[in-house]
């Protein structure tokens, strides 16, 4: 949530904000304005939503979706600046952030890239070296991003997608290729069902620039509630 920039909208934060318990906040690397997150924070705080930083490669041109070779040293800096920047919307707003989710091509690339998963570990530790609270993160099931962050001690929460197709190997099918993203309410939300029922994951997540996003996460509540979970905020 939160991707909009100035004059340009995209997702409907208000109507995906009375059905979702988590939402995973722009920082404004990869899509979002300051004034932006201000209004989508203060919105997630008035209705009991935990707020989570998505943070992504600086990539406002391609959405973050391009993977970028950025030195370690400098994405861990860029991860913290923008975990900082949000946490400080949130708080002004009388909440704070509460885990973190990479974005995008960040997201996938610390699935096996090594450099750069250690990288974002290392920003979150130091985040939390400065606030004194462990903060969860999100990630792929089996991923090096999360098996590197139970190592160090972060909560880990390992994340499924109820409007993605998945590979054989368990990873994202790329956007690029042909029904990589599910826009069917009966099939995302039996998608939904299926993952919370395997007892792998722990989130799951529903995009919010996806078309009728607000219609698929009522789909996948409902779904959820009629196959007896019991839905929640994991942080």
């Amino acid at each position: 949530m939160g991707e909009s920039f100035g004059r340009w909208t995209l997702g409907d934060d208000e109507a995906l904000l009375a059905v979702v318990t988590s939402a995973n906040v722009a920082c404004g690397f990869h899509a979002g304005d300051p004034l932006t997150l201000r209004r989508t924070c203060a919105e997630a705080v008035r209705r009991g939503v935990r707020i989570g930083a998505q943070v992504g490669y600086r990539d406002l041109a391609g959405f973050g979706r391009r993977f970028m070779e950025v030195p370690a040293d400098e994405l861990a800096a860029d991860v913290l600046y923008q975990l900082g920047a949000l946490d400080g919307i949130a708080r002004a707003a009388g909440g704070r952030v509460a885990y973190l989710k990479p974005h995008g091509a960040l997201y996938n690339a610390i699935v096996t890239h090594q450099a750069q998963a250690r990288a974002v570990v290392e920003a979150v530790l130091a985040f939390q070296d400065g606030h004194g609270v462990a903060l969860p993160v999100l990630g792929l099931p089996g991923s090096s991003f999360l098996e590197l962050a139970a190592q160090a001690g972060l909560p880990v929460v390992p994340e499924g997608f109820a409007d993605r197709a998945y590979r054989p190997d368990g990873t994202l099918a790329p956007r690029s290729e042909p029904g990589a993203v599910l826009t069917d309410p009966r099939a995302v939300a039996a998608q939904a069902v299926r993952l919370a029922g395997s007892g792998t994951v722990g989130s799951i997540c529903v995009h919010g620039d996806s078309p009728d996003a607000a219609v698929l996460a009522t789909a996948v509540r409902a779904g959820l509630a009629g196959g007896g979970f019991t839905v929640r905020a994991f942080a």
